[in-house]
Parts: C-alpha cells; sequence; structure tokens
C-alpha cells in the first residue's frame, strides 16, 4: 500500500502525507530497530519543525516576561504571546480575545469553570456528564458536588459508543444547573451532537461546557455557532508544546465568575484592605504565562491552517476507514466503540490477550500505541474490561503504517495461539 495521497477536488488540494511528514523530524527515527510508527497522538501528537522553531526563535531572540516590561524584548515577547491569543482566537471564531484564557491544559481549564460555578450551586442541583468522559471532565464536577450538595448525573451511552438521546432528554430537568459534554471521546472516538444539546440546554438555562481536547486536532470548532458558555483544549494535542491549553469563555459568564488563582497579572490593585481585579482574560492569569509554549500553539494552529483541514479529514477518515476493513484479520479482534461519526481513534481488544501485551509487543515492533483505562474508568466498566489497546491516527500517518499495525497485531496474535 502506498503512502495516503488525497487527489485534486474543486474544495481540496493534494495532500502529499511524504512531504508533510519531513516538517515532523522525530517521526523519521528507528525505534527497537524499526522505523517508529507512532500512533499514540489521542495522547500526545507530535510537533511540526515551524513550532519547535517559534519556541527556539522565542528564546534566542526575545524572551522577557510580559506586559510589564518597559523595554524591547518586553515588547517583543508581549506582541508574541497576545498574537498567540488572537490566533487562537480566530481558530475557535470568538467574538474577542478577552475571551480567551491561557490554562496549563484542558484539565485546569475545567476545574477553573468548576470551582468558577461552585458559587451558583447548592444542594440538588445536577450537573450532567456522560459515560464517556475523561476523568479531567468527572473528578472536578465530583469534587465541586462534594463541596455544594450538587449531584453529578451520568448520560447513558448505547452500545456502539454512542450518547443515549433519550437518557439526556429524560435527565434534564428543573434541577439541571450544568451539563458538560465532550465534544469527541478520547476512548471511542465519537463525535457528539453538542450543537444540539447546548441547544436544548440553553433554553432551560443550564451552562455549558464542552472538552474540545480530543476534537480540535481533527476539525476546527466554531464556539459562535456551538453557542456554547465554555470549550476547553490542551495545546499538545494539537500539535503544540505542552504545559498550556486554552478556556474560551462567553464574556457575561467570564465576567461573573471569581478569580481561580490569586497573585501577580490578575490583579488591578492590591492592599491590605481590599483586592480588585484585572481586566478580562488576565482576571484568570495569575503569574507569569507560559510564553514560549503560547507562542508554540500559535505557530501551530498556523501550521494547520496552511493546509487544507477538509483534505486533513479526508486523509484521517481514510485511515480509520482502512483499520476498520482489517480488523477481521485479527482472529478474536472486537472494536470498542462503533459510532457513525468518530474521529480516528480505534479501540480494540483481542481476546486472551491483556492490552498491556499488546501494548509491549507492538512496541518491540516499532510501533507505538496507547493501552489501560485512558483516564475513562466509567467507560472501562460500561464495556466490563479492564481496559482497551488503542491506535489513534493524524494527518502525518500513512496507509502503510496501518498495515504494518494489523500486520504487527496478527504475529502478536499467533504468538498466544
Amino acid at each position: 500500500m502506498s503512502d495516503l495521497s488525497v487527489a485534486n477536488t474543486a474544495t481540496s488540494k493534494a495532500f502529499d502525507v511524504k512531504a508533510i511528514r519531513q516538517d515532523f523530524p522525530i517521526l523519521s527515527q528507528q525505534v527497537n530497530g524499526k522505523p517508529l510508527v507512532y500512533l499514540d497522538n489521542g495522547a500526545s501528537a507530535q510537533k511540526p519543525i515551524a513550532v519547535l522553531d517559534a519556541m527556539d526563535h522565542y528564546y534566542r531572540e526575545m524572551h522577557s516576561n510580559v506586559h510589564r516590561g518597559a523595554h524591547t524584548l518586553g515588547d517583543r515577547a508581549t506582541a508574541a504571546f497576545e498574537g498567540a491569543r488572537e490566533t487562537v482566537r480566530s481558530f475557535l471564531n470568538a467574538r474577542s480575545t478577552q475571551e480567551i484564557i491561557w490554562t496549563r491544559g484542558t484539565t485546569e481549564a475545567i476545574n477553573l469553570v468548576a470551582n468558577g460555578l461552585a458559587p451558583r450551586l447548592k444542594a440538588g442541583d445536577e450537573i450532567l456528564v456522560s459515560h464517556m468522559e475523561h476523568h479531567a471532565n468527572i473528578v472536578p464536577w465530583q469534587m465541586i458536588a462534594e463541596r455544594t450538595g450538587a449531584k453529578v448525573v451520568p448520560i447513558q451511552i448505547t452500545p456502539q459508543g454512542e450518547l443515549d438521546m433519550e437518557s439526556f432528554n429524560s435527565l434534564l430537568n428543573d434541577r439541571t444547573r450544568v451539563l458538560a459534554i465532550t465534544h469527541a471521546s478520547n476512548v471511542l472516538g465519537t463525535i457528539n451532537p453538542v450543537a444540539e444539546m447546548v441547544s436544548q440546554a440553553k433554553a432551560r438555562g443550564i451552562i455549558t461546557l464542552l472538552d474540545g481536547a480530543q476534537a480540535v486536532p481533527h476539525f476546527q470548532p466554531d464556539v459562535q455557532a456551538l453557542d456554547c458558555d465554555f470549550y476547553a483544549f490542551s495545546s499538545h494535542k494539537l500539535f503544540g508544546p505542552t504545559g498550556i491549553g486554552v478556556l474560551y469563555g462567553k464574556t457575561a459568564m467570564l465576567e461573573a465568575m471569581p478569580p481561580y488563582q490569586g497573585g501577580g497579572e490578575m490583579i488591578e490593585r492590591v492592599s491590605f484592605e481590599r483586592t480588585t481585579w484585572n481586566v478580562l482574560p488576565y482576571k484568570f492569569e495569575a503569574g507569569t504565562p507560559a510564553i514560549a509554549e503560547a507562542v508554540g500553539l500559535g505557530a501551530a494552529i498556523r501550521y494547520l491552517n496552511s493546509f487544507d483541514r477538509e483534505a486533513m479529514e479526508a486523509a484521517e477518515h481514510a485511515l480509520l476507514e482502512r483499520a476498520n476493513q482489517l480488523v477481521e484479520t485479527v482472529p478474536g479482534m472486537t472494536i470498542i466503540g462503533t459510532a457513525k461519526q468518530k474521529v480516528p481513534v480505534m479501540s480494540f481488544k483481542i481476546e486472551g490477550l491483556h492490552p498491556s501485551d499488546i501494548g509491549t509487543l507492538l512496541d518491540q515492533q516499532g510501533i507505538a500505541i496507547r493501552t489501560g483505562h485512558h483516564c475513562a474508568m466509567p467507560l472501562m466498566d460500561f464495556y466490563g474490561v479492564p481496559g482497551t489497546a488503542r491506535a489513534s491516527f493524524a494527518f502525518y500517518n500513512t496507509l502503510d503504517e496501518v498495515d504494518q499495525l494489523f500486520t504487527a497485531l496478527q504475529k502478536v496474535q499467533r504468538l498466544f495461539t
């Protein structure tokens, strides 16, 4: 099978995977004497040269703290830092950069919202999540529920791994205060009907948060069209650096919430009698931020924007389709999550094999996948498994690599039969 190429159409350009892979130096190495096949993108995606160069340039040419330095380097750093914020604003189609808050990642973003909404919650209130959530969109709400007397209520899913919309509709009631739902599942790959869900929640005055960590690497969300109150994602899954993420929040919601942390940058004035808060977005950005990482994230988004996103999505869909076609070549292999709408994530089990054994034996053949519960223990309980193996694809993967994965899985399966 040759490297994947999407042909020219009226709406998409040629998608040259061989050329794209040259932008990702890490992919050219060998692991255990085999060419690296990196299929753990759902955990953390690799970084293009554009990101590495942007961060290197920042440290070599302009490093300084932002906003407060009365000198040229400070001005350069601030311009790059705030320029990255504008890049994110445009990527999400937010109304203003005031609505773009830098965080350490999706987890901190959700914690920020949960803590900010705590004063609005009381005993008997309900917070809707789903059975397919990452722990980062369960545990913060459980902690807030314990403090306030509210209750976390799970929306059921179907055996195929789709949200049970009848369950969702039945759970909406006068006690529902928050809907916190993943845009795309990190285990199942399921793309949820979030626009419909947000619309129904909004009609009842319910606050909505979308976890976009697994969505943004594969398609570009429009927060104004979605009309959600909050949207969170992490840089490192979007081909940017670790240690930084984004919280989008509607201006009115952010203005009404108390600060999450105290310290420098988030203040307007401090005295021993009273402290007042800075304007948005700085109200939620205490301390020296991850400046180089913001620059790197901006570079990652600009890199993605240099391609036809429809062509990217088509390439990734072809990878998942090829994987689905090959499942029957591995005896005892079962896919966990067969939703009609999916990002390119394939979780699976093989009868008689432990996921960790699968991962170890694939690594010996140079293939990197994820194994375990994927920070989704309630979902594992639903399927009655301790964990799964997960191959997650990105636009720089090839059909050859999909074939190599299944050839390796066949070898693994034969070892235990």
